[in-house]
């Protein structure tokens, strides 16, 4: 069941999306990744004193290294939505499943045939779902979307294995922040800078909340539930940033692409039967 909390973190992305979709027309990526890692390290800060937890961990190795290919990730995709069609990057950032069940096999992490299978089945429904188009001219920021999955998976590896170390989840969210703020400062003097207004305000600020609180339903799902199962449940983030574009701007679906809903939802199905039929992962 824990892995569920994926459900909920897919949700929060799904609208930090639709916040950075909006916002990306005043802003550029950089700007969007500083004011995200901002309003979420101050955030996270807040939760932490909330809670009580101390900031102080002997894992900080693995929490600068989540951190970093963490912003790399964030700031890749939010840049290849910059130079692609939404759909292609999209598509391009949730081969991150792939790459985070290769990096599980190369630690020596035995996989079941039948969860990677519903990872596989869950992608193809990514990709009948967006249907995505690739041109030639769009190599660069086919490369850049591709580079956002696999750092994307390297982030979620890490965020394995600091829940395997009995990391909170709170002190996992605020090193990523930290490190993604200070880390997107130094990109900023190669960027033009852009005033904010009372729209583009709000508008980071909703990709800030957001993307925090999905931070936290993200890191528990992969902390305390099963890694591939949460994997394959994080493709629902397409299913709802389906619903709010036919919702908000009035997007229709043909039948492709309810059939890639239908192969989503199989695949988490799928692949949380699977993972609790394994007996060395039981809850």
């Amino acid at each position: 069941m824990q892995s569920l909390w994926m459900l909920v973190a897919s949700l929060l992305f799904a609208c930090m999306g639709v916040c950075v979709k909006l916002a990306a027309a005043t802003h550029s990526a950089v700007e969007i990744s500083f004011w995200r890692s901002l309003i979420a390290l101050v955030l996270s800060f807040a939760l932490v004193r909330l809670r009580g937890v101390s900031l102080r961990t002997p894992h900080w190795r693995w929490q600068i290294t989540r951190g970093t290919v963490g912003f790399a990730s964030l700031f890749s995709y939010f840049y290849a939505i910059s130079l692609l069609p939404l759909a292609t990057a999209v598509t391009l950032n949730y081969t991150s499943a792939i790459f985070l069940a290769l990096y599980l096999a190369l630690s020596g992490w035995r996989l079941q045939r039948s969860i990677l299978g519903a990872v596989v089945i869950g992608l193809v429904g990514v990709v009948l779902l967006l249907r995505p188009s690739f041109h030639a001219d769009q190599l660069f920021g086919g490369l850049v979307g591709l580079a956002s999955g696999v750092m994307a998976g390297m982030a979620y590896f890490s965020l394995r294995e600091l829940g395997a170390r009995g990391e909170a989840e709170t002190r996992t969210v605020f090193y990523f922040s930290l490190v993604a703020t200070v880390a997107s400062v130094a990109w900023l003097p190669f960027f033009d800078w852009h005033p904010i207004d009372a729209r583009s305000g709000g508008l980071l600020l909703g990709v800030g909340i957001f993307a925090t609180l999905a931070q936290l339903a993200m890191t528990r799902a992969y902390a305390r539930g099963k890694t591939m199962a949460a994997a394959a449940l994080a493709y629902s983030t397409v299913v709802f940033s389906s619903l709010f574009g036919m919702l908000l701007w009035g997007e229709t679906l043909g039948v492709s692409a309810w059939m890639g809903i239908g192969l989503i939802v199989l695949s988490g199905i799928a692949a949380t039967h699977f993972s609790r039929a394994n007996p060395l992962e039981q809850d």
